[in-house]
């Protein structure tokens, strides 16, 4: 091992330490911990007992009869928890958790959380070590130290944003396949609007990779049918009773409306998607979602052109997979823990900072710019901020704490899709170097 080795692995233990020390400090001190992992695992407790846990009365009940109210609970929290929105394919992993009491139980899904995310950094390190160890030390170095929301909430998505770049890795190195495939599989199942793009992506890309996509979506049927045989039996409408939580999540001035009026977007755990920047110019569904998935679309549909005109590479697969990354957070419903996907791009930075000439600049510059901005640890440091400088809360003083509150994370994903798929396309079939895609810029 080299010293640029060395250094670059002591960038990641030290990411490492910092991600176990300061999640497990926040989550100890929290009033009500792991608020997310409570959503799943009473859910499930709910369908061990034959209860309908997409109806808010039958989950309240398993609530109050199994100890889960606390006295520090909010009614935000509470109105949180009492509506399920996991697809039933989720009940494959959570029920097994269910099965203990609680305390147990969270503590498993903490040590798989944050096991699964060290692992998916090491494997993206292992990648990038061989092009620029300390740069991609460093990356995730920043990347680590910022996810500790995902110990502090215990939301599924640290597990199912860690299996997804887990198979990438599987799949790219040609190592462990069949571990991929069911990696893979389980995020698809846990949060299907992370990992979706990604298997997309290798469904197009050549044969060898079309049948491993198939054979993931085998698997996630699989895996997912007794589950969905179960929920059926106990709730036939469980489908309209799950499209009516998400409907009531997402009305005007609820947890999961995007626009300035929420109660719950623009905190520590804020909506990031692009609905959020485009709620500004017109706080309406029927202006900002048509709008989204306009500017989203055409970027999309420029992605999946290339990527059916393209042969497979491994190199060139790190470059179509970094904008895929950043994009799949804008058009729907994501929150700012699901960013840690960026992952995917650390492998093709550190191809672009050994090339060298401007472009390495760039990519420097917006991966770091997109690791913090989308880090628990800034963001709760300038919302602190924000109440120290007792900002008027009406007129333009109001309008900019929105503004800065709303526009970073978005845009700066925006920015890095937008920067790696003028990347991913200006690079030739044999892969040449990409020093001209400046210009465009």
């Amino acid at each position: 091992m080299t010293k640029a080795n060395r250094d670059g692995l002591y960038f990641v233990l030290l990411g490492i330490a910092a991600f176990l020390l300061i999640g497990s400090a926040l989550e100890n001190a929290a009033p009500v911990s792991t608020v997310d992992f409570r959503v799943v695992y009473y859910s499930a407790r709910c369908i061990l007992k034959h209860h309908d846990p997409y109806l808010e009365s039958e989950l309240q009940h398993i609530y109050q009869t199994e100890g889960g109210e606390t006295a520090f609970d909010t009614p935000t929290i509470r109105r949180t928890e009492m509506r399920y929105n996991y697809l039933p394919t989720a009940f494959f992993l959570t029920v097994p958790f269910a099965v203990l009491p609680f305390w147990p139980a969270h503590i498993l899904w903490l040590t798989l959380t944050a096991g699964s995310f060290i692992l998916a950094s090491l494997l993206m390190w292992n990648i990038g070590e061989k092009h620029a160890p300390v740069l991609s030390g460093g990356l995730v170095f920043l990347l680590l130290a910022n996810g500790e929301l995902f110990l502090v909430l215990g939301n599924p998505a640290g597990i199912a944003v860690s299996l997804c770049v887990i198979a990438v890795w599987c799949f790219v190195s040609e190592r462990l396949v069949p571990v991929g495939v069911v990696c893979l599989a389980v995020s698809l199942m846990l949060k299907p609007h992370d990992a979706g793009l990604v298997w997309l992506y290798f469904l197009l890309a050549g044969r060898v990779n079309r049948k491993r996509a198939l054979s993931t979506l085998l698997v996630a049927v699989v895996l997912s049918l007794p589950a969905i045989l179960w929920i059926t039996d106990i709730s036939p409408h469980w489908a309209q009773e799950l499209h009516a939580n998400l409907i009531a999540y997402s009305a005007h001035g609820d947890s999961n409306d995007p626009g300035p009026a929420s109660m719950a977007a623009h905190g520590i755990g804020m909506i990031i998607s692009l609905q959020t920047i485009m709620s500004i110019f017109r706080d309406d569904p029927r202006f900002y979602n048509p709008a989204t998935y306009l500017v989203c679309g055409a970027l999309l549909v420029i992605w999946l052109v290339k990527t059916v005109r393209s042969d497979f590479t491994p190199e060139r697969t790190w470059f179509a997979l970094a904008p895929i990354a950043a994009l799949s957070m804008l058009p729907i419903y994501h929150r700012i823990y699901d960013p840690k996907l960026l992952l995917l791009t650390i492998p093709a930075c550190a191809m672009l900072w050994e090339e060298g000439g401007p472009i390495a600049w760039v990519a420097i510059l917006v991966n770091s710019g997109g690791i913090l901005l989308t880090g628990g640890i800034p963001w709760a440091i300038f919302l602190q901020l924000i109440k120290f400088l007792h900002l008027s809360k009406v007129g333009l003083s109001d309008q900019l704490t929105i503004y800065l509150q709303v526009l970073p994370v978005p845009l700066i994903l925006l920015v890095i899709g937008v920067f790696y798929l003028l990347v991913y396309v200006s690079r030739t079939t044999e892969g040449a170097d990409v020093r001209s895609t400046v210009v465009a810029l």
